[in-house]
């Protein structure tokens, strides 16, 4: 390779790191994305089977043809958790008659508490429409590897433990490939105005 085109490669490189960098700065900053989504690996989600509320099998498969919000939490967390499934519940209503075609997911990074009755009775305080998904502990850890989630048991005095893990609301398309992390810090009817994109 001659010098010019190793310089080209160079400066290329240099530029295409740069708008990585300033385009995640502006997300962090704003909580905003620029008018393009900030690239993510590809390979965030997948293949599922696991089980839902209701003990009724779920898969991947079941969200074809809707593009849909991925939450990973647990009944036990004392406020990212609700926080955040209060404002999907609220972009659900704020999208009207379009949220019959959006699905959403709360999927437990605790599954060892998290059975189908319990998320049944906690979901029962947000919208409807949400969707709680268990399974058993390979299951369960398969999903949050696939989806490049962060979980891990944290023991507390007395013997109990909690869970830290991360707090994205994942948008995936109607292909169930990843889109874009939603931003949540807006208003719920500008949010769910973004979602109509998708639909």
């Amino acid at each position: 390779m001659n010098p010019r085109t190793t310089r080209i490669l160079l400066v290329l490189g240099a530029f295409v790191a740069g708008l990585v960098l300033f385009s995640t700065v502006i997300f962090i900053a704003t909580g905003r994305s620029p008018t393009a989504p900030i690239a993510m690996p590809s390979a965030v989600g997948g293949p599922f089977n696991l089980v839902d509320q209701n003990s009724k099998p779920i898969t991947d498969k079941d969200l074809s043809g809707h593009p849909f919000l991925v939450f990973f939490g647990f009944t036990h967390c004392p406020d990212v958790c609700p926080t955040t499934l209060f404002d999907v519940s609220e972009v659900l209503r704020a999208l009207g008659p379009a949220a019959k075609d959006v699905r959403a997911l709360f999927i437990t990074v605790d599954p060892e508490r998290d059975t189908p009755a319990v998320l049944k009775d906690y979901l029962s305080s947000f919208d409807p429409r949400v969707i709680g998904v268990t399974g058993d502990n390979e299951a369960v850890a398969a999903v949050i590897k696939a989806y490049r989630v962060y979980a891990k048991k944290v023991p507390q005095d007395g013997g109990g433990y909690t869970m830290d893990h991360t707090a994205i609301v994942y948008l995936m398309g109607k292909d169930g490939r990843f889109v874009t992390p939603f931003n949540m810090k807006r208003r719920p009817n500008e949010a769910a105005e973004d979602l109509k994109r998708y639909l």
